[in-house]
């Protein structure tokens, strides 16, 4: 299983990207899929997660301005961030719980991650 993030680049404050992961490969079902992010001199973060049936939820700083959504068709997760702000620079990474088979447990993957960069 891959995980294949884009969508990130460089934007104006104030400014609006969306990021799409893509899973490919040996996949029987996705549980959760997520969006982190790492900032330069600090630790990963969650940023938003959505459940298999679309239940979301969000770290405070996003909330209002960000919206996370999945087509589980595509095995796509989506982070739409509107109103960026400086300090939301930082490198996403996807995050999805995988099954390949039908008896199988999730197993957990990450993207490479994109970089998103806001400046002021």
């Amino acid at each position: 299983v891959q995980l294949q993030a884009s969508g990130g680049g460089l934007v104006q404050a104030g400014g609006s990207l969306r990021l799409s992961c893509v899973a490919t490969g040996r996949i029987f079902s996705i549980n959760d899929m997520g969006w982190y992010r790492q900032a330069p001199g600090k630790q990963r973060e969650l940023v938003a997660v959505i459940t298999k049936s679309g239940r979301t939820n969000y770290v405070d700083s996003v909330k209002g301005r960000f919206t996370i959504s999945r087509d589980n068709a595509k095995n796509t997760v989506y982070l739409r961030m509107n109103s960026l702000k400086p300090e939301d620079t930082a490198v996403y990474y996807c995050n999805a719980g995988v099954r390949d088979t039908y008896y199988s447990i999730a197993d957990d993957y990450w993207g490479q991650g994109t970089l998103v960069t806001v400046s002021s």
